[in-house]
């Protein structure tokens, strides 16, 4: 019997945070490739201490829906799940390739396929993509374009600000946009100044970030210039200092974001027949694409 198991941050003050963990949980579950699929939460419920006391499956996959390698992938989740003998050096990873290791989770007895957040797995530098089509409604869209891949970013980690080079740089590569640049909200280059950056007139904005929330409804918007008081809206696109800015909203509510989910537990070993390609045909048609 083979379970997935999904853990999140969520939150007790957003209501919606939550939401793509469940809705891409309910994705995933469609496609049939799993007897059963869970989620579980630090700041919700089912916590993750309690989750894997309700999986039945004998082959457990755990993928963290986290943007980056850090405190939570690293410590807190494995501490809460009570994986024995977890150690950072079991992924081996540079802060980008995180992969899996296979642990028992001590108070099931059983062992546990730990695999790294989805925000580093490469299938992620399609999800941006898709969701740049997704807010311009154009599955072609990308010349006489910039697109910014913003982030947090945090002197005290660096590892946070590596998801969002690593996938500004792939896109970069295709040559599908005239421009690619990784910003940042709390370094430089600051996303506040995005015009000053680009030289197209139209930029797609894609925030990096799993859920929209305070960063992505409140701070990005005001801090951009789309409007001066984010309870007032703004327009898709806005035009700033020239540019028109074209504001995508967080990656991880994209639907196709299910499929980085499914594309961590087969790295991991888990039969998956041909639920990746159901997704991304799913997913496609979802979004009107």
């Amino acid at each position: 019997m083979q379970s997935l198991v999904i853990v999140a941050h969520g939150s007790h003050l957003n209501p919606g945070s939550s939401a793509p963990t469940y809705d891409h949980a309910d994705t995933v579950r469609a496609t049939g490739a799993f007897d059963e699929v869970k989620t579980g939460f630090w700041k919700e419920e089912p916590h993750f201490r309690e989750v894997l006391r309700t999986v039945e499956g004998d082959e457990i996959y755990v993928v963290p829906l986290f943007v980056s390698e850090g405190y939570f992938t690293e410590q807190v989740i494995p501490r809460e799940l009570r994986l024995e003998g977890w150690d950072v050096s079991e992924w081996d990873s540079d802060g980008l390739s995180a992969d899996q290791a296979t642990l028992v989770a001590e108070d099931i007895d059983r062992e546990v396929h730990y695999c790294g957040p989805v925000g580093t797995h490469r299938a992620m530098t399609d999800v941006i993509v898709r969701r740049a089509e997704s807010v311009t409604d154009d599955p072609d869209v990308g010349d006489g374009f910039g697109l910014a891949v913003v982030g947090h970013g945090t002197e005290r980690n660096e590892n946070s600000a590596k998801a969002i080079e690593y996938h500004a740089d792939r896109i970069a590569e295709r040559d599908r946009f005239d421009e690619v640049k990784a910003l940042y909200m709390d370094e430089d280059p600051e996303v506040d100044d995005l015009p000053e950056f680009f030289e197209s007139d139209d930029v797609v904005l894609v925030p990096l970030f799993i859920a929209d929330g305070y960063h992505t409804q409140e701070d990005i918007p005001e801090d951009v210039g789309l409007c001066e008081d984010h309870t007032e809206g703004y327009d898709v696109p806005t035009e700033v200092d020239g540019t028109r800015i074209w504001y995508a909203g967080a990656v991880g509510t994209e639907p196709l974001m299910a499929d980085v989910l499914l594309e961590r537990a087969a790295d991991a070993g888990a039969d998956l027949g041909g639920a990746l390609d159901d997704v991304r045909e799913t997913t496609r048609v979802a979004t009107g694409d």
